[in-house]
């Protein structure tokens, strides 16, 4: 089992290419970067989770997809052209998703 070191945000320009037909690929952009070790200390790697939930090695990726590579494009390049659209509805779920919280109640002295 892998543990997680640390984890930083991922710069505008970094995403993450899967293969998910025979001639054909997709990219999201990458979100964070995560610094991921073997139980007992040895093997750190940094894999990169994209905007749709995915890493390299997860079981939970879109299914039939292979990643491919990480690639980087200077932001005022534009996108890949294989990348996926940002918007909600392009995405599939990544699992639960976080609620705002409730505004405090004011607390009343009996």
């Amino acid at each position: 089992m892998k543990r997680i070191v640390e984890i930083v945000p991922a710069r505008p320009g970094w995403y993450s290419r899967w293969q998910i037909g025979p001639e054909v690929t997709r990219c999201y952009p990458v979100s964070l970067w995560a610094l991921v070790e073997e139980a007992d200390g040895s093997g750190r790697e940094v894999v990169g989770m994209d905007c749709a939930g995915q890493w390299p090695g997860a079981e939970e990726n879109e299914s039939g997809g292979g990643f491919v590579r990480y690639l980087f494009q200077l932001p005022d390049s534009g996108a890949p052209e294989d990348v996926e659209p940002s918007s909600p509805a392009g995405l599939r779920s990544a699992g639960p998703r976080r609620r705002p919280a409730a505004a405090p109640r004011p607390v009343v002295a009996a």
